[in-house]
């Protein structure tokens, strides 16, 4: 694929709202992480560079756009003081232990993902080349229920919406957990690849095999390499590099989502890879990393955040690699990073150092050289059946849900005096890390797959189920084409 010069015009999308969300105690998910990564983004400097839109949450409409009307209808009403309404959907919805029931959870779904469409649309209409938002990547959510820490999937809306102008789409996943919400409903599409790298074997959410490559028009368009515990910077860069070249060359896709969910770092609490954060996505001495390696390929790029469970590490990777997307050196030096940070309202949270990066531990690579060229060889294998781009019928792009002269026209004042507001030292009860570190680490293991979802030449989305009982596709492409 042809490598062109990125103007590298940058939309930052974040909501102030989102980082007050609590799922529950001793949860390991911390939406209070978004808040810390902007936070350590505006102290230093970023934001000079970046176009920092505020987004509107997702509508309904929206949402249902893929998940089923019945369940977002669910999240939108229930809370936790309901539970009658609670148990008799418990297990139709998935909202077990790890997906539990919070004050505001409908309210955080719309925030997600509204940030995740709008970035999408703003990427749609040609008025940035890279779109920013760390409060979306929650890739494991299904049509009809949660899964994973996960309730609404930001990440197919976000796609849905290129590809009302896009072709073809690349989702790219660097999450240490399989990105399985996202390849279960574009398994049978050719005009989505999915690409995910992440542990596999007695770990959640027990999918993605290498064997698992898509069904039906979409056979050879799902990309799993399966890893073993303890992956280090050497090793990752030889296979990401190798694998997305030849995604790239065949595939040629129009846009590209990258996912980075930051569980993939060494120290995670619930991860166990070894990257250091420059190997999670930097550029060491010419050598590509994911997020720069994507970057020359000059098409549209979507980057979105993801797990990570231990915060101050999160907000760390996540503004290293805000800096990365705006080609800004941060004051360290890209070869110095072990300096100081600059002061921010959540400094203690970086002790005992007080530094920006994240280092790799003397964990042992369980990935040998012999397995890694292995499962590398048949991947590659698998890419070679796809012999040239799809092509895909032309079609009438359908209208805006919403209008993009909203976000155009918000009072300047008035974001002005938000972004200040963001600023502010939230009460020290807040900033009590004591659940979130340590060695009192919480694994969740439960999952149940459910339906696919499979597209039309003309783009319209409709159900697919796997066991093949049901027949709702005509029924949802048709209500999509009313739309």
């Amino acid at each position: 694929m042809t490598v062109k010069t990125r103007k590298n015009k940058t939309s930052y999308y974040y909501h102030s709202d989102i980082g007050h969300y609590y799922y529950a105690p001793l949860h390991p998910m911390k939406p209070h992480r978004i808040r810390m990564t902007h936070n350590l983004i505006v102290n230093y400097g970023l934001y000079k560079k970046l176009e920092i839109n505020r987004p509107n949450p997702a509508t309904l409409k929206e949402m249902t756009k893929f998940h089923s009307d019945e369940y977002i209808e669910f999240l939108q009403r229930v809370t936790p003081e309901q539970t009658d309404e609670i148990n008799k959907h418990q297990t139709k919805f998935n909202l077990l232990d790890d997906c539990p029931v919070w004050d505001g959870l409908y309210e955080f779904c719309a925030l997600s993902a509204g940030g995740s469409i709008s970035a999408a649309a703003k990427l749609n209409r040609g008025d940035c080349d890279i779109a920013i938002n760390w409060g979306g990547g929650l890739h494991h959510a299904k049509k009809g229920e949660a899964s994973g820490f996960c309730y609404v999937n930001d990440i197919n809306l976000a796609i849905l919406e290129l590809l009302r102008y896009h072709q073809r789409v690349l989702y790219i996943d660097i999450d240490n957990h399989h990105g399985d919400g996202v390849e279960e409903a574009f398994y049978t599409t050719d005009r989505v690849m999915t690409v995910s790298f992440h542990k596999y074997g007695e770990y959640f959410p027990g999918t993605g095999d290498i064997l698992d490559v898509g069904h039906g028009r979409g056979k050879h368009y799902a990309v799993n390499f399966p890893l073993k515990d303890g992956i280090d910077d050497e090793s990752y860069k030889v296979i990401f590099s190798e694998v997305l070249q030849s995604v790239m060359d065949r595939f040629r896709p129009g846009a590209v989502v990258l996912q980075c969910g930051a569980d993939s770092l060494a120290g995670d609490r619930l991860g166990c890879f070894n990257l250091s954060m420059k190997g999670h996505l930097n550029l060491i001495i010419g050598h590509a990393y994911p997020l720069e390696f994507m970057k020359k390929f000059n098409v549209p790029l979507l980057v979105l955040g993801g797990g990570g469970y231990t915060i101050r590490n999160v907000c760390r990777a996540w503004t290293y690699e805000t800096s990365l997307c705006v080609d800004e050196e941060l004051p360290e030096g890209i070869h110095s990073l072990i300096l100081a940070l600059p002061f921010n309202d959540y400094f203690q949270y970086f002790g005992p150092d007080y530094r920006l990066e994240v280092p790799a531990t003397n964990m042992e690579n369980m990935n040998s050289r012999e397995y890694l060229d292995k499962m590398k060889s048949k991947i590659l294998e698998n890419l070679r059946h796809i012999d040239h781009a799809p092509s895909v019928q032309m079609h009438q792009v359908p209208h805006d849900l919403y209008s993009s002269d909203d976000e155009d026209d918000n009072d300047k004042d008035k974001r002005i005096t938000q972004r200040m507001s963001d600023k502010r030292r939230v009460p020290e009860n807040e900033l009590s890390d004591s659940e979130d570190e340590g060695d009192n680490r919480r694994n969740q293991r439960s999952y149940k797959e459910r339906s696919l979802l499979s597209f039309d030449k003309e783009g319209r989305g409709k159900e697919a189920s796997r066991s093949a009982k049901t027949d709702a596709g005509e029924e949802e492409a048709d209500d999509e084409a009313d739309d």
